[in-house]
């Protein structure tokens, strides 16, 4: 079996594990209305790459090496993936990007109305911190379950990927310079990335160290795949996206093809990868390896 395949099977496995604790994350038994708990799981389960929990495993199985899989970290995993599903169903929203299409299918609130489509993403936003609270029933010590949910706080709030948000929404094509427009991506995309890096280290018992190294990988990493995503809104195929190309040009949003060229966009993507595989290089952690394999993917996908 090739690397490359051996990558695949990993991602697919881990996959398995993200989605079957997403489809138990809202307890069967209370008593949500169910146009409420439909319209969240139509988002929550419609599948994806699954990035974010995947390296909230990965992360926490590269600081204790060894092919087990990191199940006491599934919560915060869970938890990751209810913030960014929530993002996605409110920056689709007529007042923020007005997408028709996510993942291949019609948008949150052109299925269920804007105001379910709001109320999904609220909950989902609330049970996140439910959810990782659980880690502490899992075995993670209560300090560092405590640690993560402060982290998840910040990391996807104001500082962090709720103003990354509200950047974008104030950048417009001809005003925003380069430096605002990597500020935009790193709060919008690259600080869930970096939360997640750091919330499977925390889980698995990293030193200060390794977390800074874990976090810096996640920076990087957050950077290129926004930047590959920039790329691939003018280049990727539309089939594979699940979504129409060229969305960001026509609601003139500024990106990096558009202030740098698609070149140098693509160097930048390459020079963040090796940026983020050498923040893990030298960090003591027991397996940086998949994590670097990781990397790589990001910078060569198609969608």
């Amino acid at each position: 079996m090739t690397n490359s395949e051996q990558l695949e099977n990993y991602l697919e496995e881990r996959k398995k594990l993200v989605e079957q604790t997403l489809r138990e994350a809202i307890p069967a038994e209370w008593a949500v209305p169910s146009k409420l708990r439909e319209a969240a799981e139509y988002s929550l389960l419609a599948g994806g790459k699954r990035l974010r929990p995947i390296f909230v495993l990965a992360a926490a199985e590269s600081v204790t090496g060894g092919e087990k899989p990191a199940a006491y970290a599934l919560p915060f995993a869970a938890a990751v993936e209810m913030i960014h599903t929530y993002s996605l169903i409110h920056d689709d929203l007529p007042a923020m990007d007005n997408d028709d299409f996510r993942r291949g299918r019609p948008t949150n609130h052109k299925v269920y109305g804007e105001a379910m489509a709001l109320l999904a993403g609220d909950g989902l936003l609330t049970h996140a911190f439910y959810t990782a609270a659980q880690a502490a029933s899992r075995g993670v010590p209560a300090d560092r379950t405590l640690a993560v949910i402060s982290e998840l706080a910040r990391y996807a709030g104001f500082p962090g990927m709720v103003g990354g948000q509200a950047e974008d929404m104030m950048g417009e094509q001809g005003r925003t310079s380069l430096a605002q427009l990597e500020s935009i991506h790193l709060h919008k995309t690259s600080d869930l990335i970096a939360f997640s890096l750091r919330a499977g280290g925390h889980a698995a018992g990293a030193d200060e160290r390794q977390l800074q190294a874990l976090g810096l990988f996640g920076r990087n990493v957050g950077l290129a795949f926004q930047i590959q995503d920039d790329i691939l809104d003018v280049t990727g195929d539309e089939a594979k996206l699940g979504k129409p190309v060229n969305s960001d040009q026509k609601q003139a949003k500024v990106t990096y093809p558009y202030l740098i060229g698609l070149s140098e966009s693509r160097k930048r993507v390459a020079l963040l990868t090796e940026e983020a595989k050498n923040a893990i290089a030298d960090a003591g952690l027991a397996d940086p390896m998949r994590l670097a394999a990781i990397a790589d993917m990001i910078m060569s996908r198609d969608h």
